[in-house]
């Protein structure tokens, strides 16, 4: 199978022609900007290169050209132009090694796509033959029984999209002689990327790793290369090892399977003391939420639309072993864990809509052991792990496309949303006293600002500390267009909806991170605001500019 990067600034053009090669059994990595197209040249080298040439003009096309074949002069490279003498009479047409005229036949884009991809044929053949293996070996070995293993997995899913039923992902099985078998899920599609798990512990010696593509949990349309495996043995010394050591295995909540709907993307750990004990949390980013908070309340309070709960908190005894433990369970309740383990790991599972957990009863044919993310969050809000792996806003965008939960722009009477792109998010440090707020953000040539909370009290935001909020915006809003930001404050009703206290303060301390989703839903270059302090009494709010 062929490998092609294929390149428009057209999202419609790129998916209309994405969808027509995959369907040819091409493998297809899309770009819709120079800077990404070369950033996925040097991550996943292609075995040719198709592109538009006016992105959106024709002197960026010719420039990206030059680029390409400075990187990979040995990839060839078919470029698609309406206006074929925007090339022809330029230097860098024998650059290309094929010019077509848009619009171009299918039978006559293909056979040019075999035709160039001949200089490949020694790595199809060769190299990339054990990648489309449906099973593959990687042999190992172990030097320490007490050390914790984790498995690096370089993995894609041609033909995936996970914005598509019946393509979503593929589903790979992990085995090794003397564990229980796990599964990966690749929900990063035809992008080669890295899924980090942990296997636990194994007597000293030679082992070997076994991947396959499981054919009866996979989506049908979701193929699989399996890149590469590494395992790395972390031991007792290591300072990340307790760390690994306690991260909890989860079993798939039982209505989130085949649907592919709310899958743990990462788990991430911080580290506390208490009363000279240390501390260990450890919390779970699922793609979204199927009950609990609405998409629109998690968008005005939190600013995103996948589910963050915390599943496990353990504190450790002098010789790093559970000393005492709470999970997450139903109604938010924490609750000593009482279930069983390996080794130091607890073993749950989601047993709600918005992913509460239980410890698992019996056992599942389907496990994670995600390997978790050391999480530093002293600086910002428990968001800047998805800031860290940016494509979890991309599987959360795509899954309410597919389970069609977008509404209309401008319609904020909906407990859902519109598309993510429309939304700026915003992330500040607060320190209230009786107070919330919600953040407003004012445009040019406009005298409207639009609020975060889109007008209803009870999504205005209530905690202290690093939060974050996002902002609904007209479609194409550019990030140029945004000149100021606000933080209004009011007083903090109780339960019942009553405002029952005299007086309330809202104290902004710090603006961190501001930005849209780009046309990948990925998020792009973040808007820099004066950052000075501001104390805002109850009825009144405070205005941050825009910084050049």
């Amino acid at each position: 199978m062929a490998h092609l990067l294929l390149i428009d600034d057209d999202p419609l053009q790129l998916d209309i022609r994405r969808r027509l090669l995959e369907r040819a059994a091409y493998s297809v990595t899309p770009a819709t900007t120079p800077d990404e197209a070369l950033a996925c040249l040097t991550a996943h080298p292609p075995h040719c290169i198709l592109m538009d040439l006016r992105l959106p003009d024709a002197a960026t096309g010719r420039a990206l050209l030059r680029d390409c074949k400075r990187l990979a002069p040995d990839i060839p490279v078919i470029v698609l132009t309406g206006l074929p003498q925007d090339l022809e009479s330029a230097p860098e047409r024998p650059l290309a090694g094929a010019l077509l005229r848009k619009p171009v036949r299918s039978e006559s884009l293909f056979s040019t796509i075999r035709r160039l991809a001949l200089c490949s044929t020694f790595f199809l053949l060769f190299s990339l033959a054990p990648a489309l293996a449906q099973i593959r070996d990687f042999p190992f070995s172990v030097a320490n029984p007490r050390s914790e293993l984790v498995a690096d997995l370089e993995l894609s899913s041609p033909g995936a999209d996970w914005a598509r039923a019946g393509a979503e992902a593929a589903l790979v099985r992990l085995t090794i002689a003397g564990l229980p078998p796990q599964h990966v899920i690749v929900y990063g599609g035809p992008r080669r990327h890295t899924y980090s798990v942990f296997l636990g512990r194994l007597p000293a010696g030679a082992h070997t790793l076994r991947l396959s593509r499981d054919s009866k949990l996979s989506a049908e349309n979701a193929r699989l290369e399996i890149h590469d495996a590494r395992v790395r043995e972390i031991n007792p010394s290591d300072p990340g090892y307790l760390l690994l050591a306690h991260a909890p295995i989860l079993y798939p909540r039982s209505n989130t399977l085949p649907r592919f709907s709310d899958i743990p993307l990462l788990t991430y750990a911080t580290r506390s003391s208490d009363r000279n004990q240390r501390v260990l949390e450890y919390t779970v980013i699922f793609s979204n939420e199927d009950g609990g908070t609405s998409t629109r309340s998690l968008m005005a309070r939190w600013g995103r639309p996948t589910d963050i709960e915390y599943v496990y908190r353990v504190w450790l005894d002098s010789h790093g072993a559970p000393a005492r433990t709470l999970i997450q369970t139903r109604g938010h309740k924490d609750v000593p864990y009482d279930g069983r383990r390996e080794a130091f790991h607890p073993v749950l599972e989601p047993v709600t809509d918005n992913n509460m957990v239980e410890p698992a009863r019996g056992n599942s044919l389907i496990r994670f052991q995600l390997a978790p993310v050391d999480a530093d969050l002293a600086n910002g809000s428990r968001e800047l792990v998805m800031d860290q792996f940016p494509l979890t806003y991309s599987i959360a965008a795509r899954e309410l496309l597919r389970e069609k939960k977008l509404r209309a722009p401008g319609s904020p009477n909906s407990e859902s949303i519109s598309d993510p792109r429309n939304y700026l998010t915003v992330e500040l440090k607060l320190n209230l006293s009786g107070g919330a707020v919600q953040i407003l953000a004012g445009r040019r040539n406009s005298n409207l600002w639009a609020g975060s909370s889109t007008g209803r009290a009870e999504d205005f935001i209530t905690r202290s500390g690093w939060v974050r909020a996002a902002i609904e915006l007209p479609p194409n809003t550019a990030p140029d267009e945004i000149t100021a930001l606000a933080v209004q404050c009011m007083i903090r009703p109780d339960n019942r909806g009553k405002t029952t206290l005299k007086t309330a303060s809202c104290a902004v301390e710090a603006i961190g991170k501001v930005f849209f989703l780009g046309n990948d839903y990925l998020p792009r270059s973040p808007l820099r605001f004066a950052d000075a302090p501001a104390a805002i009494e109850a009825g009144a709010l405070a205005v941050f500019r825009r910084q050049p």
